[in-house]
C-alpha cells in the first residue's frame, strides 16, 4: 500500500494557509498579466501602460471605498455569496499539494469533496443571480447553471481517470504517483486525462468562448449585475481566486513536479518549490490567455457543441485505462 511521510499538524496547518494565500494575493496578478496579453493581441496599450497588470488590484481597492447598494428585493442569498464563494475557494486550495508532497488536510483532501465544493461555488454564484430579483442577473445565472453542467462532467472524469491510475481519490496521494512514476503503466490514459482536464480548465478560467471579457455580465458573469462596492470586490476577487484554484488543481494533479518532499522540508526547499508552483502557475495562465486570444468569437448557445469534445476526450481515457486491465 502506498504511503506518505506526514508533516505535524501545526506545520501542515501553516503551509495549507500560506499556500491559500498565496493564491489569493496571486489571484488579480495573474488576472492583470491576462489583460495585458489580451491588449497587446488586440494591438492595444491595455491599462495604464506597462503597469496595467496591477491594475486589478487598482480597481478592487477602489471598489472597496465605493457605497454598497443591494436590491430591495434581495435575500440573504445575495449578501452571503461573495463569503461563500471565497470560503469554498480556499477550502479547496487548502487540501492542495502545491508545494510540499502530500496534502496538507489530508482528511478533507479527496476528488468527491473537491467536486462538491466546486459545485457549492457554482451553485451559490448562480443562486444569488436569482435572489437579486434582477431579471438580467436570473438569466446570467441560467447560463452558468448551463456551464456547469456542460463542463463539470469533463472535470469528473478527468480526475477520476486520474484516481484510478493512482488507486485512490486522496489528491496527495495521486500527486505523489504521478510525481514519482507520471501514469505509470498507462501514460496513454494518463495524458489523454490531462488534456480533458486542461479543457475543462481553461472552460472554468473564464475563456473564450465561454466567456466574453467585453460582454462579461451578458454570460458567465451575469449574477454580478447587481452588486456594488465592497460585495462587488469580494465577489471578483471570488472569481479571480477560483481561476487560480482551478490552475492549481490540475497543476497538482497532473504536473506536481518541483514539490518538496516533508523529509526535506526547509525554508530554503520550500521557497524554491514555491518559486516553481508560481511559475508553473504564470505559464498555464499565458497559454491560456495566448489560446484564448486566437479564436473567434462564437455564440454560447454553440457551446455545448464544443463541450462535447472534451467530454469525448475523457470517455476515451476510461477506455485506455480499462484496456490495460
Amino acid at each position: 500500500m502506498f504511503t506518505m511521510q506526514s508533516l505535524s499538524w501545526p506545520v501542515s496547518l501553516l503551509l495549507a494557509a500560506a499556500q491559500t494565500l498565496l493564491l489569493l494575493l496571486l489571484a488579480p496578478l495573474l488576472s492583470g498579466i491576462s489583460r495585458k496579453i489580451r491588449a497587446r493581441m488586440h494591438s492595444r496599450l491595455g491599462p495604464l501602460g506597462a503597469a496595467g497588470v496591477l491594475q486589478d488590484y487598482r480597481d478592487l481597492a477602489k471598489l472597496m471605498t465605493r457605497q454598497e447598494v443591494a436590491p430591495a428585493q434581495s435575500g440573504i442569498i445575495f449578501r452571503i455569496m461573495p463569503f461563500v464563494l471565497i470560503a469554498s475557494a480556499a477550502a479547496i486550495a487548502m487540501t492542495l499539494p502545491l508545494i510540499v508532497t502530500g496534502s496538507q488536510m489530508a482528511s478533507a483532501a479527496d476528488l468527491i469533496t473537491l467536486l462538491y465544493l466546486f459545485a457549492l461555488y457554482r451553485f451559490f454564484f448562480a443562486l444569488s443571480g436569482l435572489d437579486s430579483g434582477s431579471p438580467f442577473a436570473g438569466m446570467g445565472a441560467s447560463r452558468e447553471m448551463l456551464l456547469g453542467v456542460l463542463v463539470e462532467p469533463v472535470l469528473m472524469l478527468a480526475l477520476l481517470v486520474a484516481a484510478l491510475i493512482a488507486g485512490s481519490t486522496n489528491l496527495g496521494v495521486i500527486s505523489e504517483i504521478f510525481r514519482q512514476n507520471w501514469g505509470g503503466s498507462m501514460p496513454t490514459a494518463a495524458a489523454l486525462a490531462m488534456v480533458a482536464c486542461a479543457f475543462a480548465v481553461f472552460i472554468e478560467m473564464g475563456k473564450i468562448p465561454f466567456d466574453y471579457p467585453e460582454a462579461e455580465q451578458e454570460l458567465q458573469e451575469g449574477p454580478l449585475t447587481e452588486y456594488s462596492g465592497p460585495g462587488l470586490a469580494l465577489v471578483c476577487l471570488g472569481v479571480k481566486f477560483k481561476q487560480a484554484v482551478v490552475a492549481s488543481v490540475f497543476i497538482s494533479v497532473f504536473l506536481p513536479f518541483g514539490n518538496v518532499t516533508p523529509e526535506n522540508l526547509s525554508v530554503v526547499s520550500a521557497l524554491t518549490a514555491t518559486v516553481i508552483f508560481v511559475l508553473k502557475l504564470l505559464v498555464i495562465f499565458v497559454l491560456a490567455s495566448l489560446y484564448e486570444n486566437s479564436l473567434a468569437r462564437g455564440r454560447f448557445l454553440l457551446t455545448p457543441r464544443v463541450t462535447w469534445s472534451g467530454f469525448g476526450v475523457a470517455a476515451l481515457a476510461f477506455v485506455f485505462y480499462f484496456s490495460k486491465l
